[in-house]
Order: C-alpha cells, then sequence, then structure tokens
C-alpha cells in the first residue's frame, strides 16, 4: 500500500466488545510477531486487529465471555512435540477453540512421528519467543510445521493469540493459512 493511498481513520474489530482496537503494525507487539508482520504484504499487514485486552482473562472460555466473542470466532495455537528415531520436532497446530487438536492421530499422523505431545511450557515459550496462553502462529519458527485446521482457514475473522497474554490478534482465517510453511488439514481438530 502506498502513502497516497487513503486509510479509513476508525478501526473496528468484527466481532466482540473491546476497549481498545488498533491495526496490529501500530501496536507494540512481541519481537518475532512484530518481524513477520513486517514481512507480509502490507495490504494484509494493515487489516490484522490487535485488541487490547486483560491477562487475566486470557484462557479461551474467561475471555469468550467476558469480550463477547463467539467460540467459533476464536483459535487456539498449540505447540506439539513430535518425537521420532530420537529427534524432537516442535510443530504448531491451529484449531478453532469449540474443538481440539488431534495430536494423537493427526498431528502424529501427518508429522511421521512415534509419538506426539504437547510441547512442555518451557520449551514453547523459549522455542517461539511468546508468552504462555498468547502464542500465535504469526511469528513462529519458520523451520517449524505449521498446520492450520481447515475450519480456521475458512473463518472469515478469526482471534488468535498475540505474543502474549495481554492482548489478541483478529485477522482473516485466509491469512493464517497464507503463512509461510503453513499446512491446511481436515480433520486436524476432534
Amino acid at each position: 500500500m502506498d502513502e497516497s493511498t487513503p486509510l479509513d481513520t476508525q478501526v473496528t474489530a468484527p466481532f466482540g466488545n473491546f476497549a481498545e482496537v488498533r491495526r496490529a503494525v501500530d501496536a507494540d507487539l512481541v519481537g518475532p510477531v512484530a518481524a513477520a508482520l513486517k514481512q507480509w504484504d502490507p495490504e494484509l499487514a494493515y487489516a490484522v486487529r490487535y485488541v487490547d485486552t486483560d491477562p487475566e482473562l486470557a484462557d479461551t472460555a474467561v475471555f469468550c465471555a467476558a469480550y463477547d466473542v463467539p467460540a467459533e470466532a476464536s483459535a487456539n495455537c498449540v505447540v506439539v512435540a513430535a518425537k521420532r528415531g530420537g529427534e524432537t520436532t516442535l510443530a504448531a497446530g491451529v484449531v478453532l477453540a469449540t474443538t481440539r487438536l488431534d495430536v494423537n492421530k493427526a498431528v502424529r499422523g501427518h508429522l511421521g512421528a512415534r509419538k506426539a505431545s504437547f510441547a512442555p511450557m518451557d520449551t514453547a515459550v523459549g522455542e517461539s519467543g511468546m508468552e504462555y496462553g498468547g502464542i500465535t502462529p504469526v511469528g513462529l519458527p519458520a523451520h517449524w510445521p505449521l498446520l492450520i485446521d481447515a475450519a480456521v482457514a475458512a473463518t472469515p475473522w478469526v482471534l488468535i493469540g498475540s505474543g502474549r497474554r495481554r492482548g489478541k490478534l483478529i485477522l482473516p482465517g485466509a491469512a493464517l493459512a497464507a503463512l509461510p510453511g503453513a499446512v491446511v488439514l481436515e480433520g486436524l481438530a476432534g
């Protein structure tokens, strides 16, 4: 987007009840998330919304109730440790909040792992550079497999972590599916 393109001055969220909504590119985001947005097509990056929220209300069910967000428009990013032959691969799975990531069948099978489980909190936080409870697929390490449930990719606007427990991102589901290395899978959620 060039500087001569007119921009609306009112930034709104497509759903929910938030006191503060701004463009994510104008928000104070954690390093990997901010860096990832700078790499996006400027028009798409400019469409991503950041909503400031209370970190004490970050857990999905509580958050949806407090901010009037439909659970079917909220997604969770789960870090998984997949093991095969003594090697561990970290991966991320993104599913709607109304479902659960199928780690034992879908993730393990797609990654060809002998065993897959939720990554330990210290590992997820240390390797992602993000806060636990706020990990987002935007800005994850490029070498991690990124698995997106087809229902997330098909959601017009989806709410996801911002890299911190405080604040969330709202963006088109198709934007998550277009992240580098992302693979959209049917049946990723159970």
